[in-house]
C-alpha cells in the first residue's frame, strides 16, 4: 500500500459533491480508507475529510489533477500526507506540565511531530523537571518595551526552523495582534477553562470561589481575539464541596495536558476545518 494522503475540502452545499470525489479517487486508482462529511444548513456549506490510498498515481499528479475539479465546487481543499511528522515549535512559560505531556507523546510514538523548537519567556531552569533533550531552547525575555523585538526573534525562530506548527503549552503571554495574524489557522494554544469563563489569573481559585462544580479546559486557534479563537476541543471533570484550590489545580494540570494533546493530534491529521468563528472536527 502507498503512503496514505488526507484531502480535506469545504464549499458551498450543492448536490453531487460526494459522488465526483469519490469517482476522482476511483477513476486514479485510490482506495477510501476513512470519508467523512457534515453538511451545515444553517450556513450552507459543505466539509468533507477523505483519507484513502492513493495507488500507484503520484501525489502531485492527483493534486493537480484535483484542482480543476475544485474549481468547478468554488472549493477551499488540502492535499496532504497522513503520517508524515510536522515540525513544531512549542512556547512555554513556567508551567511545565502540557510540554512534559507532549514531548512524552512525541517519545513513544503516539504524537507525529517533530519538536524544532521550545521558546520560553523564562529561563530553562525555571520550568521545572522537563527532559527537553536536545531539542534547541530558547530564552527569550519580554516586557512591554521589548515586546515587538521579542515577538519578530519568535517568528526568525519559527521561519528559520521551519515550523509548521506553534503550540502555546502554557506559554503566559498575550500574543498581539500581528503576532495572531502572522500564526493564523497554525497556532493552537490551551485556555484553562471552558471559554469564555474565569479568564485571568487563578482561575481555579477564581472556580473555587464561585463554588462550580465542573472545571474544564479548551484548546483552540489563535487568533486577535484574547481567548476567542475557533475551539478546537474541550474537555471538564466534575468537582466536589471538598475540593481545595490545589486539588483543583492539581485536576485542571491533567485536563489541560490532556486537551491540548487531543486538540493537536487532531489538527496534525487534518481532522479540523474552519466553519467561520467555529470548526467541523471529523473525529477518529
Amino acid at each position: 500500500m502507498a503512503e496514505p494522503l488526507v484531502l480535506t475540502l469545504s464549499c458551498a452545499d450543492r448536490p453531487g459533491i460526494t459522488a465526483r470525489v469519490s469517482s476522482f479517487l476511483f477513476e486514479r486508482g485510490g482506495n477510501i480508507l476513512e470519508a467523512q462529511q457534515f453538511n451545515d444548513r444553517l450556513s450552507d456549506a459543505f466539509f468533507m475529510r477523505v483519507e484513502f490510498d492513493p495507488g500507484d498515481t503520484p501525489r502531485d499528479t492527483i493534486r493537480s489533477e484535483f484542482a480543476a475539479l475544485a474549481d468547478t465546487f468554488a472549493m477551499e481543499w488540502k492535499l496532504a500526507q497522513r503520517d508524515r511528522p510536522r515540525r513544531v515549535m512549542i512556547m512555554v512559560s513556567k508551567f511545565d506540565h502540557c510540554l512534559a505531556d507532549l514531548l512524552y507523546r512525541w517519545r513513544i510514538g503516539e504524537l507525529p511531530i517533530e519538536p524544532v523548537a521550545i521558546v520560553s519567556n523564562h529561563p530553562r531552569e525555571a520550568i521545572g523537571h522537563t527532559d527537553t533533550g536536545a531539542i534547541p531552547f530558547h530564552h527569550l525575555p519580554v516586557t512591554r518595551d521589548t515586546k515587538a523585538q521579542q515577538e519578530a526573534r519568535v517568528r526568525e525562530i519559527a521561519a528559520e526552523t521551519d515550523a509548521e506548527l506553534i503550540v502555546l503549552a502554557r506559554y503566559m503571554q498575550i500574543l498581539s495582534d500581528a503576532q495572531a495574524a502572522h500564526f493564523a489557522g497554525r497556532c493552537i494554544n490551551i485556555h484553562h477553562s471552558f471559554l469564555p469563563g474565569f479568564k485571568g489569573a487563578k482561575p481555579y481559585h477564581q472556580a473555587y470561589e464561585r463554588g462550580v462544580k465542573m472545571i474544564g479546559a479548551s484548546a483552540h486557534y489563535v487568533t486577535a481575539d484574547l481567548d476567542e479563537g475557533p475551539i478546537i476541543h474541550q474537555d471538564a471533570e466534575s468537582i466536589g464541596h471538598a475540593d481545595t484550590p490545589d486539588a483543583l489545580v492539581r485536576k485542571g494540570r491533567d485536563i489541560e495536558s490532556r486537551v491540548l494533546a487531543e486538540a493537536v493530534r487532531l489538527h496534525l491529521e487534518e481532522r479540523v476545518l474552519l466553519n467561520g468563528q467555529r470548526t467541523v472536527v471529523f473525529r477518529g
